[in-house]
């Protein structure tokens, strides 16, 4: 089956696509292929749980079907973790793009590059006065956004940005296109924290399928950009997979995995997920989007917790309020508010089109009344800041 004439191998890199020395991904792709969840037994979910630390092993068992019925006892031993680790305290951020130009052609995606939406990019001075308007709300936690267009958004443009955002926000965090080494160490000495990246699917075949076109394409320069951006000297990388893209329990362990081995590899590097499920964009039609239900999403947020207590989980807008306040001091330890996904927005009129339909449109208030009602505690700033 010939597919969108792609002249590029989806394994292989661009031009100008750093390589780095690193056995991580034949580590992921291996233990990920043999993944055969089914296989799980009820035991193997209960020894898992029985443990103080748990293995990869125990990981895949968690993530099983088998564990399905266990859930309750997973929900109880997350929260002990949780509580242990991030005593009850809860981070809020928000996100800003800047921009939602894209160059990827990704089947998914609102901003896919052919979509007809509305594009727009913040000037400077509207980036200072969108960042002005989310300070004013208290939080002290930003994550800057742009679409995948190099030339649009190039890396002095968003250096700019966030050299404006770290004057007002203790931690700022990225979700841009992947970038070398040099080029995150650049942005890190602009003011930059952490850096988000997904992988979407960590299925060779389904990536290939879902990416037939644009820088994206290249599965390994994606694959490696939290290592690089490690080397770079970010503080931290966040890990996830568009759940329900591909086999969504092998893509949730393959992705614990990922983080597992750069947490091995640098141990000083600040892990977390994100768990985002498919949303529909432009009218496309929920049922035609593979399922993964709330039950299931649950289940990989209790593993990720259970396999690694320390790590950073944050719970989108794109889950509705009353899930979002469910997993809060169970497994999630982060949460946005006052979120908008289009360009602009806060004090702006906005200047283009959403990614995605949030189900969650809560102001900062809101959910900071939510976080004390639940007897926990919301965090606005990152105190473990060092320079």
């Amino acid at each position: 089956m010939a597919h969108h004439h792609t002249q590029t191998n989806h394994m292989a890199y661009q031009p100008h696509m750093e390589v780095i020395e690193s056995n991580i991904l034949d580590q992921v792709l291996t233990l990920g292929t043999t993944y055969n969840p089914d296989t799980v037994t009820a035991d193997q979910v209960r020894t898992a749980l029985a443990k103080d630390r748990r293995d990869i092993q125990d990981f895949s068992a968690l993530l099983s079907p088998a564990a399905d019925p266990l859930l309750e006892e997973m929900a109880a031993a997350a929260k002990v973790e949780t509580a242990r680790q991030f005593g009850g305290n809860v981070s809020l951020f928000t996100p800003l793009y800047l921009a939602n130009y894209c160059v990827n052609h990704c089947t998914y995606c609102g901003f896919g590059r052919d979509n007809p939406i509305r594009r727009g990019k913040l000037t400077f001075d509207e980036t200072r006065r969108e960042l002005t308007a989310i300070a004013a709300t208290g939080l002290d936690e930003i994550l800057l956004l742009t679409g995948e267009s190099r030339e649009i958004s190039d890396l002095t443009y968003i250096g700019e940005a966030v050299k404006l955002a770290s004057e007002m926000f203790s931690t700022v965090g990225l979700e841009i296109y992947p970038l070398n080494t040099d080029e995150y160490a650049y942005l890190h000495a602009c003011g930059a924290d952490f850096v988000n990246v997904y992988q979407e699917t960590y299925c060779p075949e389904t990536y290939d399928r879902v990416h037939p076109d644009g820088p994206k394409r290249a599965f390994p320069y994606r694959f490696h950009a939290q290592e690089r951006a490690i080397r770079g000297g970010m503080r931290g990388a966040s890990f996830g997979a568009l759940l329900g893209l591909g086999e969504f329990r092998r893509d949730a362990f393959s992705a614990g995995l990922h983080a597992y081995f750069l947490q091995q590899k640098y141990p000083h590097a600040e892990i977390a997920f994100s768990v985002p499920r498919f949303r529909s964009f432009l009218g496309q039609s929920e049922r035609d989007l593979s399922p993964v239900g709330e039950r299931q999403l649950l289940q990989v947020m209790l593993a990720y917790r259970l396999f690694l207590p320390f790590a950073g989980l944050t719970i989108s807008t794109r889950e509705r309020a009353g899930f979002r306040d469910h997993v809060i001091g169970l497994c999630a330890t982060k949460i946005s508010a006052g979120v908008l996904v289009g360009v602009g927005g806060h004090d702006l009129e906005p200047k283009g089109d959403e990614q995605f339909e949030i189900a969650d449109a809560r102001s900062v208030e809101e959910i900071h009344r939510m976080i004390q009602s639940r007897g926990l505690q919301p965090v606005y700033t990152d105190y473990i800041r060092g320079d």
